[in-house]
């Protein structure tokens, strides 16, 4: 659920991965990871800054 939702709530503020990734200060392929779901539980200081980068509470981000 989290890869499904980083991807829906980036592409609804037209995000690239690349624009995501330096917004949340994490690498692009970190984010290519996060989004395809090959890292499925990240840490919680990853999962605020991306919350905090696509506007949503952790909650809607972890679905």
């Amino acid at each position: 659920m989290l890869a499904k939702n980083i991807k829906k709530y980036r592409k609804k503020l037209k995000l690239t991965q690349e624009g995501l990734a330096k917004k949340v200060d994490i690498s692009y392929s970190t984010l290519i990871k996060l989004e395809s779901g090959v890292i499925a539980d990240p840490r919680m200081e990853t999962l605020k800054k991306l919350a905090n980068a696509l506007n949503v509470s952790i909650d809607n981000l972890v679905g």
